[in-house]
């Protein structure tokens, strides 16, 4: 899942729609040094539908030689989700699906068939998809090759003499730090609203350059607004829409980024298939937003494509290859039109945006080829995937999370900034923010948010904020979570002081007793410890040895007051630099579980949490093999496959959890509670229906 940057960004309104079954045959091209033969059949067939949601079959028939193990690949061209799936793991980035096999049905002689099914839902329209891939190739109807492309893609010529040499590393820093306008202008489909976010005005920009910001990404989706071939041309008022919204920000003082974004999954993907077609609108998108913006302040930039990715490619030769057209493309015809264009900084990204070593040589071999001097690379950053969704127990800021992020920042470091060529961290955050930010324990959360700021920093890298409206109320002007911003606020200039939690748990059952954390001075020192405006005594309240800060007992005592379950009080340490690290003392018992019945569609665990939280849960079966999705763990996904629910009592075990739970099959799930509390609760699926039962 590395290096797949799968964020929820559509919510999508379209109007129309039809129940179809389709019948789609095609064939693969001949692949290895054998020319194996390969073509399949595939039946989509939507047996029922109903208000928001459907249920589909999908039939794959192999007409080619003999696979094992199989891939279908296709993208719903209104917008539909899948929320449920069987015989298949089906996973999802944008409209675009992806369906594997699972463990007993990968295997397909020549002419066998297998199927798979799935509920999912849609909004205004349920229009089948018409075009599938099986194992990366496209539909033809035949079993034999698919030729290459007869006609080379129209090119720009390159500027007759090279740009100047400018200080792009000075004006990549004076970027930092930077904020993106997500799922706005982005949004597919007619309307900048199309995704829940209100529309876009003067005030709303104003206020994030009060935040502090110095730049602004503004990712745009041209798609919904192209004309036909040959000339795509731009629907007017909305490249003056764009336009009205870049003048704001310029106007503000912000530098301002603009890029070609969800086109990248939407028609920029088929290139490998459809290489002359894709060339022909995207140098058409790229003449018209040249033209249009050839006069703009040099503090307008353009990005070439977000996260560019390949559907059906022979693998990452073609890829690099595909990409370097793209951004080779891109750089003539901009740098072709004159004007402020002819020296404008240009941002080029990697493959998928990511920061592997393979795809940073990539990139770096076009920005040797192009030996322009403003040029930018960038990537993206959203975490260690298993501490980014919490998922396989990560659920905390550990040395492996620490060390992914250092590892991807030195190696752009090493690669770009360190030849003179900056770099920008385009989209920053954790993919758990995509469902909430409470899928990410806050104090881990926090901790993850300063190192990052500061060794980016220490990299010269500048930053830019994924921010698709779970961060900034875009109306009020606030923060939903101020905390957090304010940490972020503060990596920007200096290191703030951590613990190991933010968390201290006193059993109600037992007598109080001190308790210790370990600090984490980041190069500060330890300065006080503060309830509210009130410093505690230190020797008498706590003490602190080297890096361990020790609550006493009589403190502890006098703080939890009656030990009502929950945050009985709440202290922060101060320290010579940043911001204070929040300290909340807790009174809590060992959570109770309950027996329950329920179906796969809606099961609930009756939980007492008694002042606890909980972390994670593990899922394996009565051999001690995993249950549920992600089988290569027995910890499974936060929110995805379970939930705490903590004013109803409850823990919700979601649909996607017993759609890859076996049938009859009893597992015991495991809750980890925050407290350091295990316990474990037994279920079973029959049918539809569930039965769950303590121990």
């Amino acid at each position: 899942m590395r290096g797949t940057l799968q964020r929820t960004r559509w919510r999508l309104s379209l109007v129309g729609g039809t129940i179809a079954a389709l019948v789609v045959g095609f064939a693969m091209m001949m692949v290895g040094t054998a020319q194996a033969a390969a073509g399949c059949q595939v039946t989509y067939a939507v047996g029922s539908q109903w208000q928001g949601g459907f249920s589909a079959n999908v039939t794959i028939k192999n007409l080619g030689d003999a696979i094992n193990g199989w891939r279908l690949t296709w993208t719903f061209p209104s917008g539909q989700q899948v929320t449920q799936a069987w015989s298949a793991t089906v996973t999802a980035s944008g409209a675009a699906v992806t369906a594997t096999n699972v463990d007993y049905n990968g295997s397909l002689a020549t002419n066998a068939s297998t199927s798979f099914g799935f509920n999912g839902s849609w909004s205004g329209t349920n229009t089948a998809p018409t075009s599938f891939a099986l194992n990366g190739t496209t539909c033809n109807g035949t079993v034999g090759t698919t030729p290459p492309p007869t006609t080379p893609p129209p090119t720009t010529p390159p500027p007759t003499t090279p740009p100047p040499a400018g200080d792009a590393m000075a004006a990549v820093a004076a970027m930092q730090p930077g904020w993106n306008l997500g799922n706005s202008l982005d949004a597919v489909g007619s309307d900048e609203t199309a995704w829940g976010n209100p529309r876009i005005t003067e005030a709303l920009l104003d206020n994030v350059r009060a935040q502090g910001f110095k730049s602004i990404r503004i990712p745009v989706t041209w798609s919904a607004h192209l004309g036909g071939a040959p000339s795509y041309t731009i629907e007017a008022a909305y490249l003056n829409r764009v336009k009205e919204v870049v003048d704001w920000a310029l106007a503000d003082g912000f530098y301002v980024m603009i890029n070609i974004h969800h086109d990248s999954w939407q028609w920029i993907n088929t290139m490998p298939t459809d290489r002359t077609n894709v060339l022909n609108k995207y140098n058409s998108i790229w003449t018209q937003l040249s033209s249009t913006f050839r006069s703009s302040s040099p503090k307008l930039v353009f990005e070439s494509v977000n996260e560019p990715q390949f559907t059906g490619s022979s693998g990452d030769a073609q890829n690099a290859t595909l990409l370097d057209e793209l951004n080779t493309s891109f750089h003539r015809i901009v740098r072709a039109s004159g004007g402020n264009n002819a020296t404008r900084l240009l941002v080029l990204p990697t493959l998928h945006t990511s920061s592997e070593q393979a795809r940073i040589d990539e990139l770096s071999a076009t920005f040797t080829k192009l030996n322009d001097r403003n040029l930018i690379a960038t990537v993206h950053f959203y975490g260690y995937w298993p501490f980014s969704v919490n998922v396989a127990g990560g659920t905390r800021f550990d040395a492996t999370v620490q060390k992914d992020l250092t590892d991807s920042f030195d190696r752009v470091y090493n690669s770009f900034v360190a030849r003179g060529i900056p770099v920008i961290v385009g989209e920053y955050g954790l993919l758990g923010f995509d469902r909430h930010t409470g899928t990410i324990q806050q104090g881990e959360k926090l901790k993850f948010f300063e190192f990052l700021g500061y060794y980016a920093r220490s990299k010269k890298l500048t930053t830019m904020l994924w921010d698709n409206g779970q961060h900034l109320n875009r109306t009020a002007f606030t923060w939903k979570d101020p905390e957090l911003f304010g940490q972020i606020k503060s990596s920007w200039t200096t290191r703030s002081g951590t613990a190991s939690s933010d968390q201290v748990y006193n059993a109600k059952a037992s007598a109080i007793s001190s308790k210790t954390l370990t600090l984490n001075l980041n190069g500060t020192s330890f300065v006080s410890l503060k309830q509210g405006g009130t410093d505690l005594v230190r020797g008498t309240d706590y003490t602190v040895s080297g890096d361990q800060l020790t609550l006493t007992a009589a403190a502890l005592t006098r703080l939890t007051g009656n030990r009502a379950y929950g945050v009985n009080s709440t202290l922060h340490a101060h320290f010579s630099a940043g911001v204070p690290w929040r300290i909340d003392i807790i009174s809590y018992d060992t959570p109770v579980l309950s027996n329950a019945t329920g179906t796969t569609a809606a099961f609930n665990v009756p939980t007492q949490f008694r002042g606890d939280q909980l972390a994670t849960m593990e899922a394996k079966y009565a051999d001690g093999s995993n249950a549920g999705p992600h089988n290569w763990t027995s910890y499974k996904e936060f929110d995805v496959t379970f939930a705490p629910n903590y004013a109803s009592n409850t823990i919700t075990l979601k649909p996607e959890f017993f759609a890859e739970v076996n049938e009859g099959a009893p597992v015991t799930l495991t809750f980890h509670f925050w407290s350091g509390a295990k316990l474990t609760y037994k279920v079973t699926k029959t049918g539809g229906n569930v039965t769950g039962t303590v121990g």
